[in-house]
């Protein structure tokens, strides 16, 4: 598996996939290729498909700029992979300078079919959390034990800048209002549901609105292209950036206690995109929204001072039940219903954990974490094209429907 460093990433939205990969490879294109003078650039799958919604072909404008720079969309597309595009440069003579094939993995992950030289470290030798736990147990490690000892002495610092990007896209968030980006007309919400908060007399009522406004605030932030990480995605980017702020600034949990959940919800964000897709282009938005519940849960778990395998339960009970989510967003914008389900997302990853807190003291869980991962791939490659990314079905079409009926 590869480093933590590769799932969580800094970078601007509104979509990993869409704009945080192609930002990426064009800027490891140019510095490949420094003589580069002028791009094509050929879009395929959903980046052709959504592209403008997802503001693909402008990051890729802005990134060679101020070079000319060429954007097609397309749809045939030969390689093995469903969301792909391809790099073309020239020098100031016109000559040729290299051809990149380049897919969009998820996550603003990137492989580069020519170029597999440009790899990326992979620390872990395990291959799944059954033998994660299993060498876990061994050592009598826990899961931050078992990632520290893997990943180099870099991480400790590099999570502290993640958790810290986390806070700061949540506090922009909370404190804007307007309209986002894009020709949906959609306000920005997180500010008012916030104040709304604060006049409801049932604590526990009060906190879970309140954590639902920090995860509008980082998805609005994500939809308005501010910089944003990706956990494991941009478009599920609100969960655990919204839980962490609670417990930072609400719970007053210490930043090193956080950093190491961070190390946590990586491990098992790492599992699900080594086995199984984290690409909502790939496995729908149980992939992306499924994932990162999954992830919170297990952060969440280990706060809760919960053992290896309640913390292994929590997180698949977050993924078992977002089995099935597809990913249709309305107008291609990641927007609707994106916002919306990571504020539901986050509430259900502290379901999860409290579920996993208790029920373990009754039974023992009988669907284990990779059987669950397993089953999200298989679900994901029996969804069909129009349900994972492209918005050619589902709500997307639904929605358009409707408005083009009342508008006439």
């Amino acid at each position: 598996m590869q480093t933590l460093k590769e799932l969580y990433k800094i970078g601007p939205g509104p979509s990993s996939s869409h704009t945080l990969a192609p930002y990426r490879a064009s800027k490891l294109y140019l510095e490949n290729y420094p003589e580069t003078h002028s791009v094509k650039i050929k879009l395929y799958g959903s980046l052709s498909l959504t592209g403008k919604g997802h503001y693909t072909d402008q990051i890729i404008i802005d990134t060679f700029s101020p070079r000319k720079c060429d954007v097609e969309f397309m749809l045939d597309w030969d390689y093995p992979f469903p969301n792909g595009f391809t790099i073309d440069g020239y020098d100031k003579r016109g000559l040729h300078t290299a051809h990149w094939t380049v897919y969009s993995l998820g996550g603003g992950s990137i492989q580069i079919v020519e170029r597999p030289d440009l790899v990326v470290q992979t620390p872990y030798r395990e291959e799944n959390m059954t033998e994660i736990i299993r060498v876990c147990t061994e050592n009598h490690w826990s899961f931050v034990d078992y990632v520290f000892e893997h990943e180099d002495d870099e991480l400790y610092e590099y999570l502290n800048e993640i958790l810290d990007s986390m806070l700061k896209c949540v506090e922009r968030g909370l404190n804007k209002t307007g309209v986002l980006p894009g020709k949906l007309g959609i306000e920005r919400c997180a500010k008012n549901m916030y104040l709304k908060s604060k006049s409801i007399d049932d604590p526990h009522e009060e906190a879970k609105v309140r954590l639902m406004s920090y995860a509008y605030a980082a998805s609005e932030e994500n939809a308005s292209h501010g910089e944003v990480v990706t956990a494991p995605t941009l478009g599920a980017c609100g969960i655990l950036a919204a839980y962490m702020y609670m417990m930072y600034y609400d719970e007053k949990i210490s930043r090193k206690k956080l950093i190491h959940s961070l190390a946590v919800g990586g491990l098992f964000g790492n599992v699900i995109k080594h086995n199984a897709t984290i690409s909502g282009a790939v496995g729908g938005c149980q992939a992306e929204i499924g994932a990162a519940c999954c992830m919170t849960a297990a952060a969440a778990a280990y706060l809760n001072d919960l053992n290896l395998k309640q913390i292994e339960y929590a997180a698949e009970i977050a993924m078992e039940h977002h089995l099935g989510l597809t990913c249709d967003p309305v107008g291609g914008y990641v927007i609707i219903p994106c916002i919306e389900r990571n504020a539901v997302g986050v509430l259900r990853a502290v379901d999860a954990m409290t579920l996993s807190k208790y029920m373990s003291k009754i039974k023992e869980n009988v669907v284990n974490f990779d059987t669950v991962v397993r089953t999200m791939m298989y679900t994901g490659q029996k969804l069909a094209l129009e349900l994972k990314e492209t918005s050619l079905g589902g709500l997307a079409q639904e929605v358009i429907i409707k408005q083009e009926k009342h508008h006439d």
